[in-house]
This record gives structure tokens, C-alpha cells and sequence, in this order.
């Protein structure tokens, strides 16, 4: 009985549901075929089909397209893991998924966040300030002098050269004592109708802001972004949608707010921390109600600043400065510079892993005249997300990737598996992997199940 009690608390993430919520969502997406009767291959077997090229991490889209549809095992996973019925060719695949818009493709990104915080998986990016931290940065994806689209931005090299070139805002949940980010939908930098001037980061933030505010209750989320967003409309925008930011905030973009300080005493405080080896000085300061730029209608925010110096040689170890419309103290400054800082850690556990840990985000999967490239990437960052939530509530998944450590370890042997071997399910793979690895310290619950 206590084994079945067990066995009961293995924690799962709904991966068949995922699938199969996703199937039958995609055979709702547009179709921009003519009608024939002779058409073959569903919408959605093209969409699941690439993503389970993104799901395994593959770096060809042929190369995974042979080992999956012209294999007999790997034909039969596609159907039973990913929900796929009949399987398109990689570059009819790319063809069905060219005129998509991107943004059909957001409902399962919702779908995911809906099974997180239903499975506690959110309780992680709580922070002291009851909110929860969403750094937004751009990236870009694809740059090249002769692929290009309708979609594409371009800029001009010094020697008078168009470079073609796609970008996104991203927007991560990240928390400043953690290693996974969670994936929002993204922005696309993208030319605009009815506009001569390129997109950029600071519009794509502001549609970002206006599509997708809905997901969030009042007062829930802390927006971080570099100085590019530190902003009066933007600010603004954050602040209708009663929710907050938390932005760099430098003198040379802010001169009005830098000469108000001038001639103020902010707020300070400062403590000694030993590193060690050396001892550092830690400086916050801090002012409440100073005006982001000039003008009688200039919004107020709250100012502040962490320096940190070398105790010895007094050297600037590190030093930055945010604008905010949370209201600033001696207790709560030091945790809203730690939550500023947080910032980084969409460069480093986002955009990097992104772009050198197996999702190859900056490789060309396939370009197209109108969206696949566009496309690819919300499937790609959709794998991503699939991932992590995998990695925060789901215990085969954590289990197997601490027993094989590596990333690049689990995703070949996923892949080997699944070109040689049936699985009827997810559970029946993930068991599968877990009995052949003969581990002797498997949790008490997951070794519950298996003796079940």
C-alpha cells in the first residue's frame, strides 16, 4: 500500500495532452491550399512533425526527417508520441507552414503555462516584492546578404552592402537564484504595415505589452530591461496595465533625471561583504518621485544604485542604476538591485542556450518568402519552454537529466531510442530510459512505480 501511495506522487508533466491538445488545435489553423480532394497531408501532422525536431533537438531537418518517417520505428513514434498521422516531407513541410502567421501558434503557449501553474511549477519565480520577474530583450536570428523574405529587416553595411536579417523581443521569466527561464510568446521585430521606419525593440515591447497583458493579474509582474526600455510611453504603458518595471536607467539617455539628482541627497546605505579572498564594499543609494525626463507632464519614478568596489584597491567592481515605479527603502533597496541584475540572465540562460546549447536558433531550418522563419522560431522556442517545464514538474524527466548529466547526452539517446525502438507513449519511453539505466539511487516514488 505504501509503495501505491508513492507511486501516486510522481509528479508529471500532461507531454501526451501536450500533444494531442496541440493536434487538434493546429487542424484549426488556415489553410492556404486550394481545395482538392486529393490533398494528402493535414496542417497539423506538418506542424507536429517540425516540432518534433525541435522537441529532440535535431540539427538537420532531413537528417531527423529520414530517421523519423522513412524508419519503421521512428514512422510509429511520430504517431504514437507525436501525434502525427501522416508524415509530409521536409520541404512540403515547409511549404504548408510558409503563409502561417506566427501568432497562431500562441495558444499553446498558454496551454503550457496553464499546466505550470496548475502543477505548482510557478512558486519558484515568486519573489519579496509578490511579483514575478520578466526580462524583455531582443535577438536575432538570421543574417544574411542573400536569404531574405518580406519579413526580413535590413541595414546597411559600411560599404553600402543590405544585410537581411530577423530579430525578436523576448520576454523570460527568470528568477535571480535560478537556472531556468520560462519562455512567454515572442514579439516579432518585423517591418510594419502603414510604417517606412524599421521595427525595433522599444514598438515590439509596446505591442508585446498590449497583446498579451491579459495573462497577467494586477500588480503580479516586474518587467527588467535594459535602458533602450527605460522610457516615458513605455513606462506608462506598464503602469496602466498596473504592473511594474524595472529599468536601467544610465545619465547619458537621462539627463533630466541625472540633474534632479545632482542636486539632491539620495538615500544611502552601504555593508562589507569577504569574498574570500578580498573583502567588497556594498553601496545602495536611493530616491523616491524624480521625473524620467523633462517636460511638466514627465512621469515620476524611483531612482536607484548599486556599486560595489574593492575593499583594498577600491576598485569599481561592478555599478548600474534603475528607474522603477516600486517604492523604494532601506529594506526593500537591496532586493530590487538584486531583481535589476536579474536582467542578465536572459543573456545567459535564455538567448546563449538558445543559440549554443542544442536549439540551434541561429541555424536556417528553412527561410521561405513569407513566415517559416518566423514560424521555426516560435516552434524551436516552444521546445524551449516544453523543456522547462518538463525540467521543473515533471520527475522522469528531472531524474534522467541528472543521471546522464549532459544535455547533449539525453537528446542522443532520445533520439537513438526513438529511431529503433515503438514506445506507445511518453511514460513508456521515459520508464523505458529509466529501467536501463539500473540506477541505485532512484527516488523512493519513481522506484515505487516501477515495482508496481
Amino acid at each position: 500500500q505504501m509503495g501505491s501511495l508513492l507511486a501516486i506522487m510522481v509528479k508529471r508533466f500532461p507531454l501526451q495532452k501536450f500533444f494531442q491538445a496541440s493536434q487538434a488545435a493546429w487542424a484549426t489553423l488556415p489553410d492556404h491550399r486550394q481545395p482538392s480532394p486529393n490533398t494528402k497531408y493535414a496542417l497539423a501532422d506538418a506542424v507536429n512533425s517540425a516540432m518534433s525536431m525541435f522537441f529532440m533537438q535535431a540539427q538537420s531537418f532531413l537528417a531527423h526527417h529520414q530517421a523519423m518517417s522513412q524508419k519503421k520505428q521512428g514512422k510509429q513514434n511520430l504517431q504514437t508520441l507525436f501525434e502525427v498521422e501522416n508524415v509530409p516531407s521536409d520541404n512540403q513541410i515547409r511549404n504548408l507552414l510558409d503563409p502561417l502567421s506566427p501568432t497562431e501558434f500562441a495558444p499553446q503557449y498558454e496551454w503550457i503555462w496553464q499546466q505550470l501553474s496548475r502543477l505548482g511549477g510557478l512558486k519558484a519565480y515568486e519573489t519579496s516584492l509578490n511579483t514575478r520577474l520578466i526580462a524583455l530583450d531582443g535577438m536575432v536570428y538570421h543574417s544574411s546578404t542573400e536569404i531574405s523574405c518580406a519579413c526580413c529587416s535590413t541595414r546597411q553595411d559600411r560599404s553600402g552592402k543590405t544585410h537581411y536579417y530577423h530579430a525578436a523581443l523576448l520576454p523570460l521569466m527568470v528568477q535571480s537564484d535560478w537556472e531556468h527561464v520560462l519562455t512567454c510568446f515572442p514579439e516579432m521585430i518585423t517591418p510594419q504595415d502603414g510604417t517606412e521606419k524599421q521595427d525595433c525593440e522599444r514598438n515590439a515591447a509596446k505591442r508585446w505589452l498590449t497583446r498579451w497583458a491579459h495573462l497577467f493579474t494586477p500588480h503580479s509582474i516586474t518587467y527588467l530591461g535594459d535602458d533602450l526600455f527605460c522610457n516615458q510611453p513605455l513606462c506608462e504603458q506598464v503602469i496602466d496595465q498596473k504592473q511594474y518595471f524595472l529599468f536601467v536607467c544610465k545619465p547619458d539617455s537621462h539627463v533630466e533625471l541625472y540633474r534632479w539628482l545632482a542636486a539632491l541627497t539620495p538615500h544611502e546605505r552601504s555593508e562589507r561583504r569577504w569574498r574570500g579572498q578580498y573583502g567588497e564594499i556594498w553601496r545602495w543609494q536611493w530616491v523616491n518621485q524624480v521625473p524620467i525626463r523633462g517636460g511638466e507632464d514627465a512621469l515620476l519614478v524611483n531612482w536607484c544604485d548599486l556599486q560595489i568596489t574593492h575593499e583594498t584597491t577600491g576598485e569599481i567592481l561592478f555599478h548600474n542604476s534603475w528607474a522603477t515605479n516600486h517604492l523604494l527603502s532601506a529594506k526593500r533597496v537591496e532586493a530590487i538591485c538584486l531583481f535589476g541584475r536579474t536582467r542578465w540572465k536572459i543573456e545567459n540562460e535564455g538567448i546563449n542556450v538558445l543559440k549554443q546549447k542544442g536549439y540551434h536558433v541561429e541555424h536556417n531550418f528553412g527561410h521561405g518568402s513569407q513566415h517559416l522563419a518566423q514560424v521555426f522560431l516560435v516552434l524551436n522556442l516552444l521546445a524551449f519552454l516544453l523543456h522547462t517545464a518538463l525540467h521543473l514538474v515533471d520527475d522522469f524527466y528531472q531524474f534522467l537529466r541528472k543521471a546522464l548529466y549532459k544535455r547533449v547526452t539525453f537528446f542522443n539517446d532520445l533520439r537513438a531510442l526513438c529511431r529503433y525502438h515503438r514506445f506507445p507513449d511518453w511514460e513508456a519511453l521515459w520508464l523505458f530510459m529509466i529501467k536501463s539505466l539500473d540506477e541505485d539511487d532512484l527516488p523512493q516514488n519513481i522506484a515505487a512505480l516501477i515495482s508496481n
